[in-house]
Parts: C-alpha cells; structure tokens; sequence
C-alpha cells in the first residue's frame, strides 16, 4: 500500500471567459424580412379606407344657376337719344336693354316667408295667387313682386294689413318707360318697408301706353299722394282713385311728360360768359 499522499498540482487559473453578452431582451430585435414587413399606411387621401372611400370622393361641382333676362330694346349711344343727335361723343355704344325674369324656388333668406304668406293670404281672400302675381323676382338682393294692376289695391292692403307681413309704409312710387316692351311700356315701382319685421320688397306694376291706368294706393297709404302726382306728372300714368290727381312740377297746361323715352329733348339757347350754347336738340351730332 503507498503510504505517499497523492501528488497535489498547483491550482491553475481558471481561463479567461469573454464578457457575458447582454441580455436578449436589451439587444435590438433583428429586423425581419423585407417581405414580413408591414406596408406602411399611405395617406387617407390618396388611398381611402374602404369604409371611408365614399365619403373622401371630392363633391361634384354645382352647376351655376343661370338668371333669366327679358330683352326689351337696345340702346345706342350714351343716353338713347333718337329725334336728335348724339353730342356726347359715344354714338358707337350699343348696349341691350334687360329686364331680370321670374326667379325660382327657393329665394333664400325671409323672401320665401313673406312670399308664402303673401300667396297664402290671398287664397284666402278667394284670389289665385298665379293670377295676382305674374312673377317674382329675385335680384341684387331685393325681392320684388309684379302684380297684375287689377289687383295692386288689394294687394298692398294685405301686405299691410296681414299679422304675418306688416308692411305699414310705402316709400313711394317711381315711374319708368321701356318704349321696348310692349304692351306694358310704363312701370309703377313701389318699395315697402315692414317697420314690424324689418323688412323691404319692392311692388312694379305695368301698364301699356296706349292705357296708361293704374289703381291709385293712396287709400291705403296716404304718404303716396305726392309720389302718384309726380310720377304722372312726368311719365303720364293715370292713377284712377286719386283725390287730387293734378300736375305737381311743370305747369298745368304744359304738353306731354318729360321723363318718358320718347319726349323730345327740346330746350332753349343757353348764356354763359359771352358763349352762346344752342339748344340741345340743335347741337352739333357726333353719331
């Protein structure tokens, strides 16, 4: 048996290890295939979402609503001077004479309120709207209704009289004359105010020369008198019912109505500083 204790060797340093790699956790995932990756979402407006391609579709242009005109003449020159010549210096200008025609529903705004109250009360009154009112018509923000002058009186006592309209004031009546249209070449404008809605439409009334006759308002509006005497003073309309229906601006016995298109313009020589100016129907012509 060996009695000698069994050789020991000097203990050797253990070798090196390489530092410990971090964790997985810490180090970044490997990027996977190309062909794993998601499709990055492109912009709703260039690729809609199915359930929201309906809505995303871009709103079809409106086509313009196109406002109706009634031609009634053409005017040559710079104030359609006929019987004389033109001396302004433009007889060149031609330019139409145009009248708005009959809008459509819906007007916009109150007009279609007042307008349906206004057609309402007249059914009530046993009168066909159709029949009272001949158009309506919707331009440069005014609303205004042409009546058939058989029925104006009791037209504008509805329109002040009914709780729903209220047009207790009238501003007056102005005349204008469309040689052009005709049969109805004289034109009654009236403007109405509702002081209890704050609103204003405007009434046009036609009539043909060779019957210049409309209804006189002043029953209903009596602030109308003066108005109705000088637009018949100047233009020739006839307002039947009138109390009082005499010339207001030119004397009593003066022939014919100076503001209508057809009145010649006339005058008489003019002086001034040492110059003498003819009159203008005997100036010199430039057309």
């Amino acid at each position: 048996m060996n009695d000698q204790a069994p050789e020991t060797r000097p203990e050797q340093p253990a070798p090196e290890q390489p530092a410990a790699a971090p964790p997985a956790a810490a180090q970044p995932a490997p990027a996977p295939p190309a062909a794993a990756q998601p499709t990055p979402a492109q912009p709703a407006a260039a690729q809609p979402a199915p359930e929201q391609s309906a809505a995303a579709q871009p709103i079809p242009e409106q086509p313009v609503r196109e406002i109706p005109v009634e031609v009634v003449g053409r005017r040559q020159g710079m104030f359609g001077s006929h019987d004389s010549g033109d001396t302004s210096g433009f007889g060149g200008l031609t330019a139409p004479i145009a009248l708005p025609g009959p809008s459509e529903r819906p007007y916009g705004g109150w007009f279609d309120e007042v307008a349906d109250e206004l057609e309402g009360a007249l059914e009530e009154q046993g009168l066909d709207p159709a029949e009272v009112i001949e158009k309506t018509v919707v331009d440069r923000g005014e609303l205004t209704f042409h009546i058939d002058r058989d029925h104006l009186l009791r037209t504008v006592r509805t329109l002040r009289d009914d709780p729903a309209l209220r047009f207790e004031l009238c501003l007056g009546v102005s005349g204008v004359h469309y040689p052009g249209d005709k049969g109805r070449e004289l034109h009654a404008v009236y403007h109405l105010r509702s002081i209890t809605h704050g609103r204003l439409i405007r009434l046009e009334v036609t009539a043909p020369d060779a019957d210049p006759r409309i209804p006189s308002v002043v029953s209903v509006y009596p602030t109308n008198d003066w108005h109705e005497r000088e637009t018949y003073d100047f233009f020739g309309l006839v307002f039947e019912g009138h109390p009082a229906l005499t010339r207001i601006m030119m004397p009593d016995d003066w022939l014919g109505h100076p503001q209508r298109k057809d009145y010649p313009l006339g005058g008489i020589p003019v002086e001034y500083k040492g110059a003498q100016i003819p009159a203008p129907d005997q100036r010199r012509s430039y057309s």
